[in-house]
């Protein structure tokens, strides 16, 4: 008996939303070209009849639609259909530890709305709510009216550890007060819409894994006012079995190393920020290239992604500090492979932009068995 998978889909009753979000998710990547309901039908493994009764029901319920016929080809003519971008929308945070941005995402991940507002995440939590929901508000007000009324939930992304399942935090790194904090669900009576809760390196990882399509493994670096990483690993989101996957910023490089906020010393977050409060770009690159390095032969990846807005600033310098540690340590090993090193662009929005796709992602079947719940 065929249970389902990512590549196919499987005729029982009790799995009908999995099936729903198998034809949603081909909706969403066949783009305004859209798609046939007998490709559907050959690429999700259901029969015709099963996809025709989905794909009315998503007509229903004004999530897809026709998008033309294909030419015939000696039978009649197939109707396209394709994803409604604006039936509905999210709210995407990311709150930094001196900033916070918001985003409004359509269905296909296109952000339609953005928003800054400065931020002090050492403040009481109710001012940090009051922020939140704030910019929530401010960001449907800006969307067209359409937007404002049909709104998913509210993903929200910031430093860890954090337990995503139950959306409480742990020891933000440099605010231990938010340790235990059940923020999912203190969001949620604030803005009076469902929340999901995850850390922000696992947030954009997310957002760039859907956004490119790819099942490639590769791993998201974020330097901004802290350092971290998002792993995504064949084209799934990689959270760890508690939910740790990814503190990066704080593996060990140097023991004798200066104090870094996390209580250890040598924390290649304290090195590399180190370096970059005294202007030495070149050294910062250097040290996030060996933590890089060291990933890459852990792993085995594909390709390092840069991010944040401290790589924004200096992105080729950044890029190309990088790319020169990560390839001599290739040489040193003999390996002739590179691995490319890209940057994701935008500064801080991929984050609140992934943070957005952790409330749509589960509609396209993509969001992982360990995704967190809604509050």
């Amino acid at each position: 008996m065929n249970r389902g998978s990512r590549s196919g889909g499987a005729n029982l009753p009790a799995l009908r939303h999995h099936n729903a979000s198998l034809v949603l998710d081909l909706l969403r990547v066949a783009g305004e070209q859209g798609i046939s309901r007998l490709e559907l039908a050959g690429r999700t493994g259901l029969t015709p009849q099963a996809v025709s009764k989905i794909t009315a029901r998503l007509r229903t319920e004004g999530l897809a639609t026709e998008a033309g016929r294909l030419a015939s080809t000696g039978g009649k003519p197939r109707t396209v259909l394709r994803l409604v971008p604006d039936a509905g929308y999210a709210v995407g945070l990311h709150l930094d530890r001196d900033e916070l941005t918001a985003v409004l995402a359509d269905l296909a991940g296109t952000t339609v709305a953005t928003r800054t507002f400065p931020l002090h995440l050492g403040a009481p939590a109710a001012e940090v709510l009051a922020t939140a929901a704030h910019a929530v508000r401010t960001v449907r007000a800006d969307a067209p009216a359409a937007a404002a009324r049909q709104v998913f939930g509210v993903g929200a992304a910031l430093p860890g550890p954090l337990d995503h399942r139950s959306g409480v935090l742990h020891r933000v790194t440099g605010f231990p007060r938010w340790d235990g904090y059940p923020l999912r669900d203190a969001l949620a009576e604030h803005t009076g819409l469902p929340v999901v809760v995850d850390k922000d390196t696992n947030a954009a990882a997310l957002g760039l894994a859907l956004r490119e399509r790819a099942e490639a493994d590769f791993v998201y670096l974020h330097l901004g006012t802290g350092l971290g990483a998002g792993l995504v690993l064949g084209g799934a989101l990689h959270r760890g079995a508690r939910t740790g996957a990814g503190e990066f910023g704080h593996q060990t490089l140097q023991l004798d190393g200066p104090p870094c906020d996390c209580g250890g010393h040598g924390c290649i977050e304290a090195l590399c920020l180190t370096a970059v409060a005294r202007g030495d770009i070149p050294e910062a690159a250097r040290i996030l290239g060996a933590g890089a390095a060291n990933l890459v032969g852990l792993l085995d990846i594909d390709r390092v992604v840069l991010g944040g807005r401290t790589v924004a600033a200096h992105e080729d310098a950044y890029v190309n500090g990088v790319r020169a540690v990560i390839e001599e340590r290739a040489r040193r090993e003999g390996v002739t492979a590179s691995v490319p090193v890209t940057v994701a662009g935008g500064g801080d929005r991929p984050v609140a932009e992934g943070a957005a796709q952790l409330v749509l992602a589960p509609l396209f079947g993509r969001a992982g068995e360990d995704g967190g719940e809604r509050g």
